[in-house]
């Protein structure tokens, strides 16, 4: 079985989905990967519900090939313990306000002083520089400041929200993971650790290469691309079908479109290929009535065989029940001991040996601690001291 980073170490001390992805993406590319969380609460993404009831599925899929140890970073006893697990890891990823981790005593400049090859990423909203670098700020004031946000919307009159955070799963998940392995490469050509800044802000800004070219293009006087891929167009857009669900209609291109046409009988629609969308104007209005004669899955069966560019909207219910993803092991599941059979969402990319992506269920909240301190060198009975003194516990009252 395939394990590309297999003797890699990473210290987790992050938080959250975005980051518990980052380090599932590099924990199932082999790598080892231990979660250091807080004793009281640990990863609050752990917990499916505020007064922390039961726990996350969300948690128990993104958190597969990785360990688990309670650490107090509050207390000095707390760092010598990470400062000491630097010196066998190759990875630290922190996802705190920038300048946390340096007022703790366990930013980069002290951890290359106990490992001058780490490979150290700091990931946040705004980055670790700049005048936004203290804002807070969620997936949806990244996306307002990156112009994708003020793009959408032309029907509704207002901003569309997309169904995910894309700057948390792509800037927090795959850019830092991106980051941290094009870190490792160069570490092995150089022998150099690195300091790796990576603000969701910034992702998201560099994802907007077409809306930016668009305004590039209007400031030299030039037309836009008459495709527009932002929902303003009858040939990229979303109808609702008779049953009340919706098919995603995407014929950008005139064979496709020319084909979707033939096969609903209405070649004189061809012309109108890139016309705008736009609600009471005939051709849309035409569109909307011919999708919603019939069913989604009507509508499935019917392009199902044709090239066109058509296809349902699923459900994440549906998803989960779709054929192509099983039989590409999007859709799996993994053996837990203690939680049984779980759902478990693929690695995405397929390599030509198997990659062993499922090693070990989600880690419960400290699991590991003894023994990563065992391993640190740590004696029985001063791991019970620790503990004592709230270093890797709640303090006993």
């Amino acid at each position: 079985m395939y394990q590309p980073l297999e003797g890699i170490k990473i210290l987790d001390c992050t938080r959250l989905l975005p980051y518990q992805y980052c380090t599932m993406m590099l924990g199932d590319l082999g790598a080892e990967v231990l979660k250091v969380e807080e004793p009281g609460e640990g990863d609050y993404g752990r917990w499916g519900d505020g007064a922390r009831t039961y726990e996350s599925d969300a948690f128990v899929m993104a958190n597969r090939n990785k360990k688990s140890m309670k650490l107090n970073l509050k207390l000095e006893k707390g760092r010598e313990i990470l400062k000491r697990l630097a010196t066998k890891y190759d990875v630290l990823i922190e996802s705190f306000r920038p300048g946390v981790m340096d007022r703790l005593g366990v930013g980069y400049e002290d951890m290359k002083k106990v490992n001058p090859a780490i490979i150290y990423c700091s990931t946040s909203g705004f980055g670790q520089t700049g005048p936004y670098r203290l804002k807070v700020g969620h997936d949806i004031n990244y996306l307002g400041y990156s112009g994708i946000l003020g793009c959408t919307g032309e029907q509704t009159g207002r901003p569309v929200i997309p169904g995910i955070p894309i700057g948390d799963m792509a800037g927090g998940g795959l850019v830092t993971a991106m980051a941290i392995l094009a870190a490792l490469v160069g570490r092995e050509r150089t022998g150099k650790g690195q300091y790796i800044d990576v603000g969701q802000a910034d992702v998201l800004t560099s994802l907007n290469i077409r809306n930016i070219a668009e305004v590039l293009a209007q400031r030299k006087g030039r037309t836009a691309r008459p495709v527009d891929l932002r929902g303003f167009s009858l040939c990229y857009n979303s109808y609702r079908t008779s049953d009340g669900k919706f098919i995603a209609v995407g014929p950008v291109e005139a064979k496709f479109w020319q084909n979707f046409c033939k096969a609903v009988g209405k070649e004189e629609w061809i012309k109108d290929h890139l016309q705008k969308y736009r609600d009471g104007e005939e051709r849309t209005e035409d569109l909307k009535k011919l999708f919603a004669s019939k069913t989604r899955d009507e509508w499935d069966a019917i392009f199902e065989k044709i090239d066109s560019c058509i296809t349902p909207v699923l459900t994440p219910e549906e998803t989960m029940e779709n054929e192509h993803l099983k039989q590409r092991g999007m859709i799996t599941t993994m053996d837990d001991p203690v939680r049984g059979e779980t759902i478990q969402l693929g690695f995405p990319a397929k390599f030509s040996d198997d990659l062993n992506f499922k090693r070990t269920p989600a880690p419960f909240f400290g699991e590991h601690t003894d023994e990563v301190l065992l391993a640190a060198g740590y004696t029985k009975a001063e791991i019970e001291q620790l503990r004592n003194e709230g270093v890797i516990d709640l303090p006993k009252k």
